[in-house]
């Protein structure tokens, strides 16, 4: 597969290989493409999800939230 890109487009490309540590800018395209598959999946598990109730979310559950949190510094 060849894509062509217009300058600018190549430069950034270019540049997120150097700044990021890829090999080629094929390796940089694999991996969007990798983390693009990801979020599809997470969006399919999320779409098959049961959402939780609004009133789930009350003071008490931000606290424990919250806690939790201070916990892990």
């Amino acid at each position: 597969m060849n894509i062509s890109l217009p300058d600018d487009m190549k430069a950034f490309v270019d540049e997120q290989v150097r700044a990021r540590g890829f090999m080629s800018s094929s390796e940089y395209i694999r991996d969007l493409i990798r983390q693009q598959k990801d979020v599809e999946a997470l969006r399919a598990k999320l779409h098959g999800s049961t959402p939780t109730p609004i009133a789930a979310f009350d003071e008490s559950y931000f606290a424990a939230l919250r806690a939790r949190v201070d916990l892990k510094r």
